[in-house]
């Protein structure tokens, strides 16, 4: 046996590998509290993600398959430990792992040593002449390779879509020429050998729900410093399908967003297809053989490049599916079958919302036999995938996540936890909903329960926003189904606490934004004394500002959306400086670069506003950041500069009162206007000659804040 591939539990069904390193603690070193809790909390069960990152350059293997042998050596974060523990992996997957142009070398070793242990991915089939079963090699390029009953009944899913393996493979040369002279000495699915449940629950407790959303984002990879909370929850949403029992949900958006990442790579126990590549036989159950299809053995199915006109798509499979996204059921014959499989369907859209909006509907670009009320009808989210950033590099972590493995063996055991009723306790829907828009949001709020809540302690606030999340997400697919299908009956998403207290209306954000291309509503407002008969508008209910508004300069309070295009300083402030010859920044916060890049945007809205030949002075008030403050300086004295001779007159000072925190702009004209983020109201984006963003405020993604303007005199 290969020294390096060995079993480090003594008997166990997981594969793992000795080393010297393996289980040691070594000493604190400089890292992120997050961080820290996490390995504290977790021990051998996390990884350094960059470390990941890196492999996958040199190894077309899933994530789950690098993070099991990563953790193996690099559940630590002692450099000497990470380093020794990486050169392990390096060597263990250039030694096994079987790259396809190197699949005949590796023949030759097999033949050699006579056997040979091997990292691939594996597909079993039945052979029904000769009874018994057969296997294929991914990259080993061997085929008709029998294989024993018993990993067969041991690990089904190598009948269908297979599964990545550390395999014992021996070569002999058989009297019978007719037999293989390849045979399987010994297979073990590369994956987390158990889980305890009771243990993971008892470490949630150990973080609160920030740091356990920021755990999970670094989990999958991403840094969620770059991400707001609405934003968390779109990118977690993707986890809902592992963990909750057929759950139907697409997500359509911008190519680039990395819609599939999550289905690709995350899980064993979940997989991606492309929508253009499945039949009836393959999906649910080949009539002629009676085999069962993936929904029998994957927990989620998604359907990556879901969307395309030009797609040809079987009818008979729309129906079926159908019948299985209501009610998890198909036929075999006579014989009427279950599975719990999920279905996820990701696609890339064409057109800006505000197009969609006003020309057409939000599932436009699917191929046109499932743009089917019916079968749209069963989907329970619609995911807004624009308003997910375009992956880039600084949006990846090099924190500690869960092995995905491990995070993937909890998600699979709360597929048997139901939280479909947990908001109950806290609110009650009060607006008349079908009982499949209840299916919808209900299953999303009990996914989004077991991700960020698996214990069910939540405070009735924090319910709340994932009851309003899930709502808005079913609502969306509502809205969409209503410019197909005019049978479908309107009708309102409202909740209240059972304690009483303002019912809460659910509407998306590009209802907000773009109300003048939303589906007319006219909806009885039961707390209005209209006389009988008369009726008010939804939007004329919701007290909020959209972009496509302009502020009038007149006092007041507005809310900017998070994660909402279309707003931008001149909107925001524009009115209210109009006729100003003194503006004042109070904001103790202008001390990074893109926060001066902020100021500068600000003082050239303001310039444009002046008139040739006039001048206004803008002053900043701000404070010095003792670690960069030099640099501080060097860029206000640029912007002064830079303004030099225009129509500004800029300058700055520093307050250094412990006690300044307030942000706002005062004019001499009376107006004062507070701003709970300053001018810092846009998330990181992509910047560069050629980006939009950079560009054209409006394309930007709001962090959200709120905004009042006060009369001072």
């Amino acid at each position: 046996m290969n020294s390096d591939l060995t079993n480090q539990s003594g008997g166990g069904d997981t594969p793992a590998i000795d080393s010297d390193d393996a289980g040691k603690r070594p000493a604190p070193q400089s890292i992120s509290h997050l961080d820290r809790k996490i390995l504290d909390a977790f021990p051998g069960l996390v990884v350094r993600k960059d470390l990941t990152k890196g492999l996958r350059q040199n190894a077309v293997v899933p994530t789950y398959v690098l993070e099991f042998l990563l953790g193996q050596h690099c559940a630590t974060d002692d450099p000497a430990v990470l380093k020794s523990g990486l050169e392990s992996v390096q060597r263990i997957l250039a030694k096994h792992y079987v790259h396809r142009n190197q699949a005949e070398l590796v023949k030759s070793t097999i033949k050699e040593k006579g056997k040979h242990k091997v990292i691939d991915k594996l597909t079993v089939e039945l052979n029904d002449k000769g009874g018994f079963y057969e296997t294929e090699f991914t990259n080993l390029g061997l085929k008709k390779v029998p294989v024993s009953d018993d990993f067969v009944r041991r690990y089904p899913k190598l009948l269908v879509g297979g599964i990545w393996c550390i395999v014992d493979v021996a070569y002999e040369v058989a009297e019978d020429t007719k037999r293989s002279p390849w045979t399987l000495d010994a297979l073990k699915p590369i994956q987390v050998a158990k889980v305890d449940c009771d243990e993971f629950l008892a470490a949630r407790t150990k973080f609160t729900t920030e740091e356990w959303m920021d755990v999970l984002m670094q989990s999958i990879g991403f840094n969620p410093e770059m991400f707001t909370r609405r934003g968390k929850l779109l990118a977690l949403m993707r986890l809902i399908p592992y963990c909750e029992r057929n759950y139907n949900m697409i997500e359509l958006g911008p190519k680039g967003t990395g819609k599939s990442h999550v289905y690709a790579e995350f899980s064993p126990h979940g997989i991606l297809i492309s929508g253009a590549e499945v039949s009836v036989a393959k999906l649910f159950v080949n009539n002629s053989s009676g085999k069962i299809g993936l929904v029998g053995y994957w927990d989620s199915i998604c359907f990556d490049e879901f969307a395309g006109k030009d797609k040809k798509v079987d009818k008979s499979l729309v129906d079926i599916m159908k019948n299985f996204m209501a009610n998890r059921s198909f036929s075999r014959g006579i014989e009427q079958l279950t599975a719990e499989a999920s279905m996820v369907f990701m696609g890339n859209t064409k057109k800006s919302v505000a197009y969609m909006l006003k020309h057409t509907h939000f599932f436009d670009q699917l191929p046109d036999k499932y743009i089917d009320s019916a079968f749209l009808d069963r989907l329970h989210a619609f995911s807004p995938g624009w308003e997910v950033p375009i992956v880039r590099s600084e949006l990846f972590t090099d924190g500690y996540g869960f092995i995905v493995d491990y995070i993937a063996e909890i998600l699979k055991h709360q597929r048997t936890e139901d939280f479909t009723s947990a908001y109950k306790e806290h609110f009650e829907i009060v607006s008349e909903v079908s009982t499949r828009d209840q299916t919808g949001f209900e299953k999303t709020f009990s996914g989004l329960m077991k991700i960020i809540y698996p214990d069910g302690k939540a405070t009735a606030e924090e319910v709340g926003e994932l009851l309003h999340f899930s709502m808005e997400c079913r609502r969306r697919v509502r809205e969409h189904i209503l410019r197909l299908d005019d049978t479908f009956n309107r009708h309102d998403f409202i909740f209240k606490p059972v304690t009483g207290g303002v019912p809460i209306t659910v509407l998306t954000p590009e209802e907000l934004q773009y109300p003048a291309f939303s589906t007319p509503r006219i909806i009885p407002n039961p707390e209005d004394s209209a006389s009988e008969g008369e009726t008010v508008t939804e939007q004329t209910r919701v007290a909020i500002v959209t972009p496509s508004e302009t502020v009038t300069q007149k006092p007041g309070h507005i809310v900017v959306p998070e994660n909402t295009k279309g707003w931008s300083y001149r909107r925001l402030f524009a009115e209210h400086l109009k006729g100003a010859q003194k503006i004042t920044i109070h904001d103790p916060y202008v001390r990074m670069f893109f926060q001066v890049r902020n100021l500068m945007e600000f003082l050239q809205m303001v310039h444009d506003l002046v008139a040739e030949g006039d001048e206004v002075e803008v002053h900043l008030v701000t404070q010095s950041d003792l670690d960069s403050c030099v640099k501080q300086e060097e860029n206000f004295n640029q912007i002064v500069e830079s303004f030099t001779g225009s129509r500004i007159a800029f300058s700055w000072e520093f307050d250094h009162s412990p006690n300044f925190h307030a942000r706002n702009i005062t004019t001499d004209t009376g107006w004062k206007i507070t701003m709970d983020r300053g001018l810092d109201i846009f998330q990181k984006y992509e910047t560069g000659p050629f980006s939009l963003e950079q560009a054209v405020q409006e394309a930007r993604l709001t962090r959200g804040v709120e905004v009042t303007y006060l009369r001072m005199c």
